[in-house]
Protein backbone atom coordinates (compact mmCIF):
# COMPACT_ATOMS: atom_id res chain seq x y z
CA UNK A 1 0.00 0.00 0.00
CA UNK A 2 1.13 3.13 -0.60
CA UNK A 3 2.13 5.08 2.30
CA UNK A 4 0.24 9.09 3.00
CA UNK A 5 2.90 10.80 2.58
CA UNK A 6 3.94 9.31 -1.19
CA UNK A 7 -0.23 9.94 -1.75
CA UNK A 8 0.36 13.60 -1.16
CA UNK A 9 3.35 13.98 -3.04
CA UNK A 10 1.25 12.51 -6.03
CA UNK A 11 -1.95 14.45 -5.51
CA UNK A 12 0.61 17.92 -5.55
CA UNK A 13 2.67 16.38 -8.50
CA UNK A 14 -0.82 16.00 -10.56
CA UNK A 15 -1.87 19.16 -9.20
CA UNK A 16 1.01 21.05 -10.58
CA UNK A 17 1.25 19.40 -13.77
CA UNK A 18 -3.01 20.11 -14.02
CA UNK A 19 -1.46 24.15 -13.25
CA UNK A 20 0.90 23.95 -16.04
CA UNK A 21 -1.34 22.72 -18.27
CA UNK A 22 -3.57 25.08 -17.87
CA UNK A 23 -1.11 28.17 -18.14
CA UNK A 24 0.38 26.61 -21.67
CA UNK A 25 -3.69 26.73 -22.57
CA UNK A 26 -3.81 29.90 -21.02
CA UNK A 27 -0.74 30.66 -23.65
CA UNK A 28 -0.83 29.02 -26.79
CA UNK A 29 -4.46 29.20 -26.98
CA UNK A 30 -4.43 25.99 -28.87
CA UNK A 31 -2.83 21.98 -29.00
CA UNK A 32 -1.85 22.60 -25.69
CA UNK A 33 -0.89 19.13 -24.36
CA UNK A 34 1.90 19.19 -27.40
CA UNK A 35 2.71 22.65 -26.34
CA UNK A 36 3.21 21.59 -22.78
CA UNK A 37 5.42 18.51 -23.07
CA UNK A 38 7.36 20.53 -25.70
CA UNK A 39 7.87 22.91 -23.36
CA UNK A 40 8.84 20.40 -20.10
CA UNK A 41 11.49 19.25 -22.52
CA UNK A 42 12.73 22.53 -23.38
CA UNK A 43 12.87 23.23 -20.06
CA UNK A 44 14.58 20.41 -18.56
CA UNK A 45 17.97 21.48 -20.46
CA UNK A 46 20.35 23.90 -20.11
CA UNK A 47 21.12 23.22 -23.76
CA UNK A 48 19.87 23.81 -27.14
CA UNK A 49 16.97 20.57 -27.01
CA UNK A 50 16.29 19.05 -30.55
CA UNK A 51 12.36 18.96 -31.17
CA UNK A 52 10.75 19.97 -34.38
CA UNK A 53 7.31 21.65 -34.92
CA UNK A 54 5.75 20.62 -38.15
CA UNK A 55 3.28 23.53 -38.22
CA UNK A 56 6.01 26.29 -38.03
CA UNK A 57 7.51 24.60 -40.69
CA UNK A 58 4.60 24.49 -43.03
CA UNK A 59 3.04 27.94 -42.04
CA UNK A 60 6.98 29.47 -41.79
CA UNK A 61 6.82 33.02 -40.93
CA UNK A 62 3.17 33.15 -40.99
CA UNK A 63 3.23 30.96 -37.55
CA UNK A 64 6.01 32.87 -36.23
CA UNK A 65 4.06 36.25 -36.66
CA UNK A 66 0.70 34.71 -34.99
CA UNK A 67 2.73 33.35 -32.27
CA UNK A 68 4.48 36.76 -31.90
CA UNK A 69 8.09 35.96 -32.69
CA UNK A 70 8.11 38.96 -35.37
CA UNK A 71 11.86 39.08 -35.43
CA UNK A 72 12.27 35.65 -36.48
CA UNK A 73 9.36 36.18 -39.07
CA UNK A 74 11.27 38.78 -40.88
CA UNK A 75 14.41 37.01 -41.04
CA UNK A 76 12.63 33.73 -42.34
CA UNK A 77 10.38 35.53 -44.62
CA UNK A 78 13.53 37.36 -46.85
CA UNK A 79 15.24 33.67 -46.44
CA UNK A 80 11.89 32.32 -48.29
CA UNK A 81 11.09 35.23 -50.55
CA UNK A 82 14.83 35.03 -51.42
CA UNK A 83 14.29 30.90 -52.25
CA UNK A 84 11.22 31.03 -53.93
CA UNK A 85 13.00 34.22 -56.49
CA UNK A 86 15.02 31.28 -57.22
CA UNK A 87 12.97 28.85 -58.15
CA UNK A 88 10.92 31.34 -59.83
CA UNK A 89 13.66 32.60 -61.83
CA UNK A 90 15.05 28.81 -62.77
CA UNK A 91 11.41 27.88 -63.57
CA UNK A 92 9.93 30.37 -65.88
CA UNK A 93 12.09 33.85 -65.64
CA UNK A 94 14.69 35.02 -68.60
CA UNK A 95 17.90 34.75 -67.59
CA UNK A 96 19.59 36.14 -70.29
CA UNK A 97 17.82 39.75 -70.24
CA UNK A 98 20.66 41.46 -69.70
CA UNK A 99 22.63 39.54 -72.13
CA UNK A 100 19.75 40.04 -74.83
CA UNK A 101 20.15 44.05 -74.03
CA UNK A 102 23.78 43.79 -74.72
CA UNK A 103 23.10 41.42 -77.79
CA UNK A 104 20.42 43.86 -79.12
CA UNK A 105 22.74 46.93 -78.44
CA UNK A 106 26.08 45.26 -80.07
CA UNK A 107 23.87 44.69 -83.23
CA UNK A 108 22.70 48.01 -83.33
CA UNK A 109 26.14 49.14 -83.47
CA UNK A 110 26.92 46.55 -85.91
CA UNK A 111 24.53 47.85 -88.13
CA UNK A 112 25.61 51.32 -88.09
CA UNK A 113 29.03 50.28 -89.34
CA UNK A 114 28.06 48.43 -91.88
CA UNK A 115 26.43 51.35 -93.34
CA UNK A 116 29.47 53.63 -92.37
CA UNK A 117 31.83 50.79 -94.10
CA UNK A 118 29.20 50.66 -97.83
CA UNK A 119 29.46 54.26 -97.59
CA UNK A 120 33.01 54.37 -97.43
CA UNK A 121 33.62 51.78 -100.21
CA UNK A 122 31.30 53.28 -101.91
CA UNK A 123 33.87 56.63 -101.78
CA UNK A 124 36.77 54.83 -101.96
CA UNK A 125 38.00 56.29 -98.73
CA UNK A 126 41.27 55.08 -97.25
CA UNK A 127 39.68 54.02 -93.58
CA UNK A 128 38.09 51.25 -94.99
CA UNK A 129 40.15 48.87 -93.33
CA UNK A 130 39.53 50.61 -89.56
CA UNK A 131 35.41 49.78 -90.11
CA UNK A 132 36.06 46.47 -91.46
CA UNK A 133 38.32 45.73 -88.16
CA UNK A 134 35.69 46.98 -85.70
CA UNK A 135 33.02 45.26 -87.30
CA UNK A 136 34.61 42.08 -86.40
CA UNK A 137 35.28 43.24 -83.06
CA UNK A 138 32.29 43.60 -82.29
CA UNK A 139 31.39 40.32 -84.23
CA UNK A 140 33.49 38.98 -81.40
CA UNK A 141 31.80 40.66 -78.70
CA UNK A 142 28.42 39.09 -79.94
CA UNK A 143 29.49 36.00 -80.16
CA UNK A 144 30.53 36.29 -76.39
CA UNK A 145 27.49 37.33 -75.75
CA UNK A 146 25.58 34.65 -76.79
CA UNK A 147 27.84 32.43 -75.27
CA UNK A 148 26.80 33.71 -71.97
CA UNK A 149 23.23 33.31 -72.85
CA UNK A 150 23.88 30.02 -73.20
CA UNK A 151 25.66 29.64 -70.03
CA UNK A 152 23.04 31.32 -68.71
CA UNK A 153 20.26 29.22 -69.57
CA UNK A 154 22.00 26.02 -69.07
CA UNK A 155 22.63 27.30 -65.37
CA UNK A 156 18.55 27.44 -64.74
CA UNK A 157 18.72 23.82 -63.35
CA UNK A 158 21.28 24.48 -60.91
CA UNK A 159 19.41 27.93 -60.24
CA UNK A 160 16.01 25.64 -59.34
CA UNK A 161 17.76 23.28 -57.30
CA UNK A 162 19.34 26.07 -54.75
CA UNK A 163 16.17 27.62 -54.45
CA UNK A 164 14.16 24.66 -53.53
CA UNK A 165 17.67 23.75 -51.23
CA UNK A 166 17.18 26.99 -49.05
CA UNK A 167 13.55 27.28 -49.16
CA UNK A 168 13.87 23.27 -47.44
CA UNK A 169 16.47 24.18 -45.30
CA UNK A 170 14.46 27.43 -44.12
CA UNK A 171 11.88 24.96 -42.98
CA UNK A 172 13.83 22.84 -41.28
CA UNK A 173 15.46 25.44 -39.47
CA UNK A 174 12.39 26.83 -38.64
CA UNK A 175 10.70 24.00 -37.77
CA UNK A 176 13.76 23.49 -34.98
CA UNK A 177 13.80 26.56 -33.35
CA UNK A 178 9.91 27.38 -33.02
CA UNK A 179 9.58 25.38 -29.93
CA UNK A 180 12.56 26.48 -28.35
CA UNK A 181 11.76 30.61 -29.35
CA UNK A 182 7.68 30.05 -28.03
CA UNK A 183 8.67 27.96 -24.80
CA UNK A 184 10.87 31.51 -23.98
CA UNK A 185 8.08 33.78 -25.27
CA UNK A 186 6.14 31.76 -23.00
CA UNK A 187 8.49 32.00 -19.91
CA UNK A 188 8.48 35.72 -20.78
CA UNK A 189 4.78 36.13 -20.38
CA UNK A 190 4.97 34.01 -16.86
CA UNK A 191 7.01 36.63 -15.71
CA UNK A 192 4.86 39.18 -17.61
CA UNK A 193 1.38 38.98 -18.50
CA UNK A 194 1.23 41.84 -20.71
CA UNK A 195 3.03 39.81 -22.97
CA UNK A 196 0.68 39.00 -25.92
CA UNK A 197 -0.53 35.14 -25.66
CA UNK A 198 -2.92 32.71 -27.87
CA UNK A 199 -3.73 33.18 -31.78
CA UNK A 200 -6.05 36.28 -32.01
CA UNK A 201 -7.44 36.64 -35.31
CA UNK A 202 -6.08 39.92 -35.57
CA UNK A 203 -2.17 38.67 -35.76
CA UNK A 204 -3.07 35.61 -37.88
CA UNK A 205 -4.40 37.95 -40.67
CA UNK A 206 -1.81 40.60 -40.09
CA UNK A 207 0.85 37.26 -40.46
CA UNK A 208 -0.57 36.67 -43.91
CA UNK A 209 -0.70 40.16 -45.06
CA UNK A 210 2.71 40.45 -43.95
CA UNK A 211 4.16 37.18 -46.15
CA UNK A 212 1.87 36.84 -48.79
CA UNK A 213 2.63 39.86 -50.37
CA UNK A 214 6.26 39.62 -49.77
CA UNK A 215 6.60 36.60 -51.61
CA UNK A 216 4.03 37.31 -54.67
CA UNK A 217 5.43 40.69 -55.76
CA UNK A 218 8.89 39.43 -55.32
CA UNK A 219 8.58 36.61 -57.46
CA UNK A 220 6.67 38.44 -60.18
CA UNK A 221 8.73 40.97 -60.16
CA UNK A 222 12.30 38.97 -60.25
CA UNK A 223 10.89 36.68 -62.88
CA UNK A 224 8.13 38.10 -65.27
CA UNK A 225 8.45 42.09 -64.30
CA UNK A 226 6.35 42.69 -67.70
CA UNK A 227 3.21 41.26 -65.83
CA UNK A 228 2.65 43.53 -63.18
CA UNK A 229 5.18 47.06 -64.22
CA UNK A 230 4.03 48.93 -61.23
CA UNK A 231 6.09 47.05 -59.07
CA UNK A 232 9.39 48.56 -60.71
CA UNK A 233 7.96 52.30 -60.16
CA UNK A 234 6.04 53.50 -58.04
CA UNK A 235 2.63 54.66 -59.38
CA UNK A 236 2.54 58.41 -59.08
CA UNK A 237 1.67 61.87 -60.98
CA UNK A 238 4.52 64.40 -61.33
CA UNK A 239 1.81 66.87 -60.95
CA UNK A 240 1.67 65.53 -57.42
CA UNK A 241 5.08 66.95 -56.72
CA UNK A 242 4.48 70.12 -58.52
CA UNK A 243 1.38 71.10 -56.13
CA UNK A 244 3.63 70.15 -53.40
CA UNK A 245 6.06 72.56 -54.76
CA UNK A 246 3.87 75.57 -55.21
CA UNK A 247 1.88 75.00 -51.83
CA UNK A 248 5.35 74.47 -49.45
CA UNK A 249 6.28 77.88 -51.41
CA UNK A 250 3.31 79.81 -50.95
CA UNK A 251 3.33 79.33 -47.35
CA UNK A 252 6.60 80.45 -46.69
CA UNK A 253 5.91 82.98 -48.68
CA UNK A 254 3.01 83.96 -46.44
CA UNK A 255 4.81 83.25 -43.42
CA UNK A 256 8.02 85.47 -44.36
CA UNK A 257 5.78 88.36 -45.40
CA UNK A 258 3.81 87.88 -42.29
CA UNK A 259 6.51 87.61 -39.46
CA UNK A 260 8.57 89.90 -40.55
CA UNK A 261 9.04 91.95 -37.22
CA UNK A 262 9.40 88.52 -36.11
CA UNK A 263 12.14 87.21 -37.93
CA UNK A 264 13.62 90.74 -37.83
CA UNK A 265 13.41 91.22 -33.82
CA UNK A 266 15.43 87.64 -33.78
CA UNK A 267 18.36 88.48 -36.31
CA UNK A 268 19.21 92.06 -34.46
CA UNK A 269 19.14 89.62 -31.29
CA UNK A 270 21.65 87.02 -32.69
CA UNK A 271 23.67 89.81 -34.04
CA UNK A 272 24.02 91.56 -31.17
CA UNK A 273 25.26 88.61 -29.47
CA UNK A 274 26.88 87.49 -31.91
CA UNK A 275 28.81 90.91 -32.47
CA UNK A 276 29.81 91.25 -29.16
CA UNK A 277 31.64 88.08 -29.00
CA UNK A 278 33.60 88.73 -31.90
CA UNK A 279 34.35 92.05 -30.97
CA UNK A 280 35.78 90.25 -27.53
CA UNK A 281 37.68 87.32 -29.10
CA UNK A 282 38.42 88.46 -32.35
CA UNK A 283 39.61 92.49 -31.57
CA UNK A 284 40.85 91.46 -27.83
CA UNK A 285 44.46 91.00 -28.23
CA UNK A 286 45.60 87.73 -28.56
CA UNK A 287 47.62 87.49 -25.30
CA UNK A 288 44.55 88.35 -23.76
CA UNK A 289 42.02 86.00 -25.07
CA UNK A 290 45.10 82.89 -24.75
CA UNK A 291 45.56 83.98 -21.43
CA UNK A 292 41.92 83.71 -20.55
CA UNK A 293 41.05 80.49 -22.03
CA UNK A 294 44.42 78.85 -20.40
CA UNK A 295 43.56 80.14 -17.22
CA UNK A 296 40.00 79.16 -17.06
CA UNK A 297 40.79 75.61 -18.77
CA UNK A 298 43.10 75.66 -15.70
CA UNK A 299 40.65 76.38 -13.12
CA UNK A 300 38.08 74.02 -14.54
CA UNK A 301 40.10 70.80 -15.57
CA UNK A 302 43.78 70.80 -13.58
CA UNK A 303 47.19 72.55 -14.79
CA UNK A 304 47.50 69.41 -17.34
CA UNK A 305 44.20 70.50 -18.91
CA UNK A 306 45.68 73.68 -19.05
CA UNK A 307 49.68 73.12 -20.65
CA UNK A 308 47.29 71.19 -23.24
CA UNK A 309 45.15 73.91 -24.08
CA UNK A 310 48.67 76.12 -24.12
CA UNK A 311 49.50 73.88 -26.94
CA UNK A 312 46.79 73.78 -28.84
CA UNK A 313 46.47 77.81 -29.05
CA UNK A 314 49.92 77.96 -29.80
CA UNK A 315 49.22 75.96 -32.46
CA UNK A 316 46.66 77.54 -33.88
CA UNK A 317 48.36 80.77 -33.82
CA UNK A 318 51.33 79.15 -35.46
CA UNK A 319 50.02 78.24 -38.35
CA UNK A 320 47.99 81.87 -38.76
CA UNK A 321 44.10 80.60 -38.07
CA UNK A 322 44.09 82.49 -35.03
CA UNK A 323 41.67 85.25 -36.12
CA UNK A 324 39.42 83.05 -37.91
CA UNK A 325 39.57 80.27 -34.71
CA UNK A 326 38.43 83.09 -32.62
CA UNK A 327 35.34 83.83 -35.44
CA UNK A 328 34.17 79.84 -35.59
CA UNK A 329 34.66 80.57 -31.70
CA UNK A 330 32.30 83.23 -31.15
CA UNK A 331 29.81 81.87 -34.03
CA UNK A 332 30.09 78.94 -31.69
CA UNK A 333 29.41 80.49 -28.43
CA UNK A 334 26.14 83.06 -29.67
CA UNK A 335 24.26 79.63 -31.11
CA UNK A 336 25.63 77.46 -27.66
CA UNK A 337 24.36 80.35 -25.53
CA UNK A 338 21.78 80.73 -27.18
CA UNK A 339 20.64 76.87 -27.02
CA UNK A 340 21.69 76.35 -23.40
CA UNK A 341 19.72 79.56 -22.56
CA UNK A 342 16.72 78.19 -23.83
CA UNK A 343 17.50 74.49 -23.77
CA UNK A 344 17.87 74.00 -19.45
CA UNK A 345 14.83 75.42 -18.55
CA UNK A 346 12.81 73.90 -21.64
CA UNK A 347 13.87 70.90 -20.35
CA UNK A 348 13.36 71.95 -16.32
CA UNK A 349 9.66 72.44 -17.88
CA UNK A 350 9.53 69.55 -19.87
CA UNK A 351 10.73 67.01 -17.02
CA UNK A 352 7.67 67.40 -14.60
CA UNK A 353 4.95 67.55 -17.62
CA UNK A 354 5.21 63.84 -19.95
CA UNK A 355 2.38 65.43 -22.17
CA UNK A 356 4.64 68.80 -22.95
CA UNK A 357 7.68 66.69 -23.16
CA UNK A 358 5.47 64.13 -25.95
CA UNK A 359 4.98 66.94 -27.89
CA UNK A 360 8.64 68.49 -27.64
CA UNK A 361 10.33 65.34 -28.20
CA UNK A 362 8.94 64.55 -32.07
CA UNK A 363 10.20 68.51 -32.66
CA UNK A 364 13.75 67.43 -31.08
CA UNK A 365 13.67 64.10 -32.97
CA UNK A 366 13.07 66.03 -36.51
CA UNK A 367 15.52 69.13 -35.86
CA UNK A 368 18.15 66.05 -35.24
CA UNK A 369 17.84 63.61 -37.61
CA UNK A 370 16.50 66.13 -40.57
CA UNK A 371 19.96 66.33 -43.01
CA UNK A 372 21.30 70.17 -42.19
CA UNK A 373 21.21 70.59 -45.84
CA UNK A 374 17.49 70.47 -46.04
CA UNK A 375 16.51 72.64 -42.95
CA UNK A 376 19.02 75.44 -44.17
CA UNK A 377 17.06 75.93 -46.81
CA UNK A 378 13.97 77.64 -44.79
CA UNK A 379 16.33 79.32 -42.52
CA UNK A 380 17.73 81.05 -45.69
CA UNK A 381 14.21 82.24 -46.41
CA UNK A 382 13.96 83.71 -43.50
CA UNK A 383 17.02 84.72 -42.42
CA UNK A 384 19.04 85.40 -45.71
CA UNK A 385 22.62 84.20 -45.67
CA UNK A 386 25.26 85.62 -43.32
CA UNK A 387 26.30 84.58 -40.10
CA UNK A 388 22.71 85.30 -38.40
CA UNK A 389 21.72 81.98 -40.73
CA UNK A 390 24.55 80.10 -39.92
CA UNK A 391 23.96 80.93 -35.94
CA UNK A 392 20.36 79.49 -36.51
CA UNK A 393 21.51 76.39 -38.58
CA UNK A 394 24.18 75.57 -35.80
CA UNK A 395 21.32 76.55 -32.78
CA UNK A 396 18.81 73.70 -34.63
CA UNK A 397 21.35 70.95 -35.07
CA UNK A 398 23.00 71.27 -31.45
CA UNK A 399 20.03 72.74 -29.54
CA UNK A 400 18.47 69.33 -28.23
CA UNK A 401 20.94 67.42 -26.33
CA UNK A 402 20.79 69.75 -23.73
CA UNK A 403 17.34 69.17 -24.04
CA UNK A 404 16.88 66.00 -23.47
CA UNK A 405 19.66 65.35 -20.71
CA UNK A 406 17.79 67.81 -18.51
CA UNK A 407 14.98 66.24 -18.86
CA UNK A 408 17.14 62.83 -18.46
CA UNK A 409 19.18 64.24 -14.92
CA UNK A 410 15.40 65.69 -13.45
CA UNK A 411 13.80 62.61 -14.20
CA UNK A 412 16.36 60.45 -12.26
CA UNK A 413 16.53 62.26 -9.55
CA UNK A 414 14.97 59.41 -6.57
CA UNK A 415 11.58 60.01 -5.82
CA UNK A 416 12.54 59.27 -2.04
CA UNK A 417 15.16 62.15 -1.65
CA UNK A 418 12.26 64.19 -3.03
CA UNK A 419 9.72 62.99 -0.88
CA UNK A 420 12.01 63.28 2.03
CA UNK A 421 12.79 67.48 1.22
CA UNK A 422 8.78 67.81 0.92
CA UNK A 423 8.49 66.33 4.05
CA UNK A 424 11.09 68.38 5.77
CA UNK A 425 8.77 71.77 4.20
CA UNK A 426 10.98 72.54 1.20
CA UNK A 427 9.55 75.06 -0.63
CA UNK A 428 9.06 74.60 -4.77
CA UNK A 429 12.11 76.71 -5.24
CA UNK A 430 13.91 75.29 -3.16
CA UNK A 431 13.08 71.68 -4.12
CA UNK A 432 14.57 72.29 -7.65
CA UNK A 433 17.51 74.72 -6.60
CA UNK A 434 19.04 72.66 -3.88
CA UNK A 435 17.94 68.97 -4.48
CA UNK A 436 16.61 68.69 -8.57
CA UNK A 437 19.40 71.01 -10.26
CA UNK A 438 22.48 69.59 -8.25
CA UNK A 439 21.90 65.95 -8.28
CA UNK A 440 20.89 66.18 -11.61
CA UNK A 441 23.97 68.49 -12.61
CA UNK A 442 26.28 65.55 -14.37
CA UNK A 443 23.59 65.13 -16.81
CA UNK A 444 22.67 68.54 -17.52
CA UNK A 445 26.64 69.51 -17.85
CA UNK A 446 26.97 66.63 -19.96
CA UNK A 447 24.08 67.98 -22.51
CA UNK A 448 25.76 71.21 -22.66
CA UNK A 449 29.23 69.79 -23.47
CA UNK A 450 27.42 68.15 -26.26
CA UNK A 451 25.47 70.90 -27.44
CA UNK A 452 28.76 72.67 -27.66
CA UNK A 453 30.63 69.69 -29.49
CA UNK A 454 27.62 69.60 -31.92
CA UNK A 455 27.50 73.14 -32.80
CA UNK A 456 31.72 73.29 -33.43
CA UNK A 457 30.40 70.36 -35.31
CA UNK A 458 29.00 72.25 -37.69
CA UNK A 459 31.13 75.17 -38.68
CA UNK A 460 31.80 73.75 -42.48
CA UNK A 461 28.36 73.07 -42.94
CA UNK A 462 27.63 76.57 -41.83
CA UNK A 463 30.30 78.07 -43.57
CA UNK A 464 28.31 77.67 -46.95
CA UNK A 465 25.65 79.68 -46.00
CA UNK A 466 28.14 83.10 -45.34
CA UNK A 467 29.93 81.69 -42.31
CA UNK A 468 33.46 82.73 -41.66
CA UNK A 469 35.93 81.14 -39.81
CA UNK A 470 37.55 77.66 -39.88
CA UNK A 471 34.73 75.97 -41.88
CA UNK A 472 35.25 78.65 -45.20
CA UNK A 473 39.02 76.89 -45.09
CA UNK A 474 37.64 73.04 -44.77
CA UNK A 475 35.24 74.02 -47.67
CA UNK A 476 37.92 76.03 -49.96
CA UNK A 477 39.87 72.84 -48.97
CA UNK A 478 37.36 70.41 -50.11
CA UNK A 479 36.76 72.49 -53.60
CA UNK A 480 40.13 72.49 -54.56
CA UNK A 481 41.38 69.46 -53.26
CA UNK A 482 43.84 71.55 -50.87
CA UNK A 483 44.98 68.53 -48.75
CA UNK A 484 47.65 70.72 -46.71
CA UNK A 485 44.95 73.46 -45.90
CA UNK A 486 41.83 71.31 -45.14
CA UNK A 487 44.43 69.11 -42.49
CA UNK A 488 45.38 72.40 -40.83
CA UNK A 489 42.17 73.82 -40.53
CA UNK A 490 40.52 70.47 -39.35
CA UNK A 491 42.91 70.44 -36.12
CA UNK A 492 42.23 73.45 -35.29
CA UNK A 493 38.50 72.83 -35.05
CA UNK A 494 39.57 69.54 -33.55
CA UNK A 495 41.90 71.44 -30.68
CA UNK A 496 38.76 73.86 -30.09
CA UNK A 497 36.40 71.02 -29.46
CA UNK A 498 38.55 70.02 -27.17
CA UNK A 499 39.61 72.83 -25.34
CA UNK A 500 35.83 73.40 -25.13
CA UNK A 501 34.79 69.97 -23.27
CA UNK A 502 37.63 69.71 -21.01
CA UNK A 503 36.39 73.44 -19.59
CA UNK A 504 33.08 72.27 -19.40
CA UNK A 505 33.55 68.64 -18.09
CA UNK A 506 35.81 70.25 -15.48
CA UNK A 507 38.02 67.74 -13.54
CA UNK A 508 35.37 64.47 -13.28
CA UNK A 509 37.83 62.98 -15.79
CA UNK A 510 40.85 63.08 -13.61
CA UNK A 511 39.51 61.93 -10.68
Amino acid sequence: MNSPAATTAAKASSAETEDTRSLTASFVGSNADYYARQFQLVGSKSGFTWTFNAAAALLGPVWYGMRGIWNWAFAFVILEAFACVQIGRGSWGDLGVEERGRLASVEAQIGLRQDQLDAAVKRGDANVEVFERNIESLKDILTDIQVDIQQAEDSRIWIIALGIGMFLAAKVLQGVVANTLLEGRYSEWLSDRTVKSGVPVSRVALSVFFAVPVYVASVIHYTVPELIPALADFPTDRQIRLTGIEWIEAFFDYIILGGEAFFDAITHGIRWVLDGLELMLVQSPWIVIYIFLVTLTGLSAGPRAAVWTAAFLAYTGTVGLWEKAMTSLALLGTAACISISIGIPLGMFCARRPRVYRVVRPIMDFMQTMPAFVYMIPVIAFFGTGKVAAAVTVMVFGGTPVVRLTVLGLRGVPESIREAAIAYGASNWYLLSKVDLPLAAPSIRAGMNQTILLSLAMVVVASLIGAKGLGEDVLEALQYASVGQGILSGFSILFLAMILDRIIQGRRRDR
